[in-house]
């Protein structure tokens, strides 16, 4: 189908239809959007012709010679169709769409403002609770600690010279929620604190030191371990090591991002210039376009992933700043309590958000083959960090670093491209993945089982062999962490029965089929997090838990308009067009713009129960929080 200025001569025949205009291929149901600035004469011609075989439209090759009678046939091939031409939208459906779209993201803004003021308006009432008028200054101090306090200098301790003002009392106090288990410390305690935060920052002196090591590794030994034991380096060595994951994301951000963009601009202008809409797989019956843009509602649609990701760095930020004082005051719940703060990978989660808004809306300018990765590198990205954060609650000290971290997601990205340009139907490439697939699990599960006290080298299968030897069949005892080994062996059963379903299938999307191995992981962690976390005596305050279930309900939503495949380029452009469906919301966003907004929506909450799900412990000592 071509549509054509009106001219002589008229584009009619199957060798030169597509030499002026607009044309695509077509089965049953096709549909090209006509703007008047392509048209100054404000009339055109619709041509449409039968093409000389059905290869082009993803029908079968014919072989030659051909029979006497498909001769025949294939000189009177005809087909009926229908050509309705309608108006397209005006101007104010375009404003309507637009405004909905920043409607609805801005009003996340206005509700974080909401509770940001109730939750401001809940702790100054526990302020003037605790702080009323009838309490002396000695009666205050002594919910600090068991010290005396001088009438002269209010919140002064004249052992070690460290003064606390009223306002560091009032906030020390709020922060406790009632709890004032962890407010019990003595003044030695303060003291070595600050001692401790004015060492050395470098974190190779503190590491290297012999007798540090096997502390270390005796620690890790114990059956139970508390928070406390793996949080033993300086904070600030530990802030600084998990900055770096957001100034690495940056980086990798930005030199990903402009050739990405330079790219897909060349796409759209090829597409412009000679009017082949078989270029992308655009859902042509609702692509509405804008400027030099063929699909601008698919563009904004993605603007969710960009604004939920400004406002959680927001949300971080804030947590940061309010942390960083409570520090400088020396707090002793900030110094003590709850699992350690570090922010790092929260900036870096942030970031990757966005950077996948702008990279899906770079990939639905044009969305075709061979810039499918674009759509999915930060969604690796992404659940990766969300796992990293996951383990980094409980083991702070034995985190992945941000180099061998990225690294690891480098060559995730780097399969899933040859995964797509290699994959389809390719054994070889099937059996290679597969193995590296169970092997780089094996090796994980190694590590997370004794906590990285191990080596790999010459002598692991000896060692192997030995450990089977001596604790399965001499003694025949059970593994020593439990916990760990049951969530590591559903973990080898997932991932071996995808490694399988992969050889037996071979899906041509290997893309998904690869995010979906991240996310089954990140969804198996996540659930033995929260029955380890409810096991152990824990509980999820009211916001995480509205959090949880606001999201849960969002994502599944979300993957119903997910599945409902308007376009696929799996297929040839013209069988695509068979799955295109009209606008159904607003006549200006279809199925999948609803499935970016709902996933963005859902990602954002899924970043805040991984923020708040822990807000209970920010009152209980390290020593009494376990790592699981």
């Amino acid at each position: 189908m071509s549509i054509q200025d009106i001219q002589c001569p008229v584009y009619d025949l199957d060798n030169n239809v597509a030499f002026i205009g607009m044309y695509q291929t077509m089965t049953t149901t096709a549909a090209i959007t006509v703007q008047r600035k392509d048209f100054p004469s404000n009339s055109f011609y619709v041509v449409v012709v039968v093409k000389t075989e059905d290869e082009a439209c993803g029908g079968p090759l014919r072989f030659y010679p051909l029979l006497p009678d498909e001769l025949l046939d294939a000189g009177n091939r005809s087909k009926t169709l229908d050509v309705i031409v309608s108006p397209a939208i005006n101007s104010e459906v375009y404003v309507m769409g637009m405004l909905f779209c920043l409607g609805i993201f801005l009003s996340f803004y206005l509700l974080t403002f909401l509770v940001a003021c109730v939750e401001s308006k809940r702790m100054n009432r526990k302020r003037e609770g605790l702080l009323n008028a009838d309490a002396s200054p000695a009666e205050t101090a002594s919910l600090l600690g068991k010290a005396s306090v001088s009438p002269y200098e209010y919140g002064s301790f004249a052992d070690n010279g460290s003064t606390l003002s009223s306002e560091a009392v009032t906030d020390s106090l709020a922060s406790t929620d009632g709890n004032y288990g962890c407010m019990d410390r003595s003044l030695e305690s303060v003291a070595r604190s600050r001692q401790e935060s004015l060492s050395s920052v470098e974190e190779d002196d503190y590491d290297t030191l012999v007798d540090i090591d096997s502390d270390k590794n005796i620690v890790r030994t114990k059956k139970f371990l508390c928070v406390s034991d793996l949080s033993r380096k300086d904070k600030r060595i530990l802030s600084k090591k998990y900055q770096i994951y957001f100034w690495n994301i940056v980086t990798i951000a930005v030199f990903y991002a402009l050739p990405v963009i330079q790219l897909v601009i060349t796409y759209q202008t090829v597409v412009n210039v000679t009017g082949n809409q078989d270029i992308c797989y655009y859902n042509f019956l609702c692509a509405h376009p804008l400027g030099a843009l063929s699909s601008f509602n698919n563009i904004l649609s993605n603007l969710g992933y960009v604004l939920l990701g400004l406002l959680f760095l927001l949300i971080i930020l804030q947590r940061d700043i309010l942390h960083k004082r409570a520090l400088e005051r020396n707090d002793s719940t900030a110094l003590e309590c709850g699992i350690p703060k570090h922010f790092g990978l929260y900036y870096a989660m942030g970031t990757a958000l966005m950077m996948e808004g702008l990279l899906s809306a770079c990939y639905h300018v044009c969305p075709n083959y061979t810039n499918f990765q674009f759509d999915t590198s930060f969604m690796y990205m992404i659940a990766g960090l969300c796992m990293l954060k996951l383990y980094q609650k409980r083991h702070p000290d034995i985190n992945a670093s941000a180099y061998s971290a990225y690294a690891c997601l480098a060559a995730v990205i780097f399969f899933s491209v040859l995964g797509v340009v290699f994959g389809k139907g390719n054994t070889v490439f099937w059996i290679v993945f597969s193995v590296i697939h169970i092997l780089a699990t094996m090796l994980l599960s190694t590590q997370l089982y004794y906590m990285g006290r191990w080596r790999l080298n010459s002598g692991i299968l000896r060692r192997m062999l030995y450990v089977i030897y001596t604790d399965c069949i001499q003694q025949c005892s059970g593994p020593m962490y439990i916990d760990r080994m049951v969530l590591l062996v559903m973990g080898n059963l997932v991932n071996w029965s995808l490694a399988a379903y992969g050889l037996i299938k071979r899906p041509n999307d290997f893309a998904s089929y690869l995010l979906a191995i991240a996310i089954c992981n990140l969804l198996l962690y996540f659930t033995f997090y929260i029955i380890m976390k409810l096991r152990s005596g824990e509980r999820i305050q009211c916001l995480a838990l509205v959090c949880v279930l606001f999201t849960a309900v969002v994502w599944g939503f979300a993957l119903f308009f997910f599945l409902q495949g308007l376009s696929t380029w799996q297929k040839t452009p013209a069988e695509s067009r068979e799955h295109n469906r009209e606008c159904i919301l607003l006549s200006f966003f279809d199925d999948h713009d609803i499935w970016h907004f709902l996933s963005s929506i859902a990602m954002f909450g899924s970043f805040l129960v991984l923020l708040t799900m822990d807000d209970d412990l920010d009152t209980v000592q390290r020593d009494k929080i376990y790592v699981f």
